[in-house]
């Protein structure tokens, strides 16, 4: 193995690791920090009330992760991400 390849192999692991935390649909996730809050969900779904948003927030943080995103994805309550 090359010196390069040894340098850049775990240079792709931790980018395929990391992937699915930014898969996130970027018209939705403005701040681009891999959530999706009330505001932003809100801005494109204007139904949304925070009654949908807190039966969707599993964790009780305020905030959609990449899991609570999938799971609500998956069910056909938030669009499918571009992502």
């Amino acid at each position: 193995m090359t010196r390069t390849m040894k340098l850049l192999t775990p240079l792709a692991v931790v980018t395929a690791l990391a992937a699915p935390a930014f898969a996130q649909d970027a018209a939705i996730d403005v701040n681009g920090d891999g959530m999706y809050s009330f505001p932003e969900l809100q801005a494109v779904m204007p139904d949304m009330t925070e009654d949908d948003f807190t039966a969707l927030d599993s964790t009780g943080d305020g905030l959609l992760d990449v899991d609570e995103i999938t799971v609500a994805t998956e069910a056909g309550l938030l669009p499918a991400t571009d992502g």
